[in-house]
């Protein structure tokens, strides 16, 4: 997409220009007769997709109503109906921020949450100098190249058993040219392969934790995130509990197991985490104020 300017200072190629303001109104109330939860900021980032601007130099032009070319208006509307389709955003700009990077995602990959952010701000509190660092189920790579980004004296193995994941995750490492972050494809579930690798210090995971019987309540979420990442069981907590004695196994003494898990899930999680190899497991809430990770040390 191109860079250019907001700012139509020849008119002469697209003919007459017309305001920011009106265009970004009428996207937004497109996205919100579609359903779509958050139509303003929405809209606002594919008008910066296409014009190349950030979130802010697009709100300042609305502000000031500056003139957007008409073929700048036009690329903005058609992906403004492909959203108001329920096309994830991320699916539209190939991208998806997550703490201070960001990742290439699309069609066969989870894409990441804001709430997992809180998340990896836990496990990084969490992690020594120097330490390994085990991510399971790491899909585009979010947990993985966060923790490796903010902390490059850390080293941090990632297990992802999807071939599609994978390459997300793989493109994702090469892009940040990250040195410190070893993918590995294989199933977390696989302890053989995990004892292979070097003792972890900390133990991260947001694996799938939606019930089967569940459908999720945004057509962005059950319609194109892939159905591995979000389903574990009946309950939910197939994966976590095929996960706790993996975690166990390989975690140095002292070491922490971090996961996400679903609001009201935290009870049960913490009764996994009730064996005689964990002690003090306690459940966290996240930005909003809902149960949404649990973490345990290992004694």
């Amino acid at each position: 997409m191109s860079s250019a300017s907001l700012i139509d200072q020849t008119g002469a190629a697209d003919a007459a220009p017309g305001g920011a303001r009106a265009l970004l109104a009428e996207s937004a109330r497109v996205l919100e007769r579609a359903g779509v939860p958050t139509p303003q900021a929405d809209a606002e980032l594919i008008a910066g997709f296409v014009l190349g601007k950030s979130r802010g130099e697009v709100s300042a032009a609305v502000l000031l109503d500056r003139s957007v070319s008409t073929a700048h208006a036009q690329q903005i509307r058609e992906l403004v109906e492909v959203r108001a389709r329920r096309i994830p955003l991320q699916h539209i700009t190939g991208v998806a921020p997550f703490r201070s990077i960001e990742l290439a995602v699309g069609p066969g990959v989870f894409i990441p949450r804001p709430e997992t952010e809180v998340l990896v701000e836990e496990a990084l509190r969490r992690t020594p100098q120097g330490a390994v660092v085990f991510d399971l189920g790491t899909g585009s790579g979010a947990i993985a190249l966060s923790v490796a980004v903010e902390r490059p004296d850390v080293t941090v193995f990632a297990i992802e058993k999807s071939g599609c994941a994978f390459v997300w995750a793989q493109h994702n490492r090469r892009t940040l040219g990250l040195e410190n972050v070893h993918l590995i494809h294989a199933d977390f579930t696989a302890g053989e392969v995990l004892r292979e690798l070097p003792t972890p210090d900390v133990v991260i995971s947001n694996p799938p934790y939606v019930p089967e019987g569940e459908c999720p309540h945004d057509p962005e979420v059950y319609l194109f995130d892939p159905e591995v990442a979000l389903y574990a069981g009946a309950d939910g907590l197939d994966a976590l509990t095929a996960m706790v004695p993996v975690a166990g196994m390989v975690l140095r003494s002292g070491g922490f197991f971090l996961c996400e898990h679903a609001e009201g899930q935290g009870d049960r999680v913490r009764a996994l985490l009730g064996s005689a190899w964990w002690r003090d497991a306690s459940t966290l809430p996240d930005l909003t104020g809902r149960d949404r990770f649990t973490v345990a040390e290992r004694v």
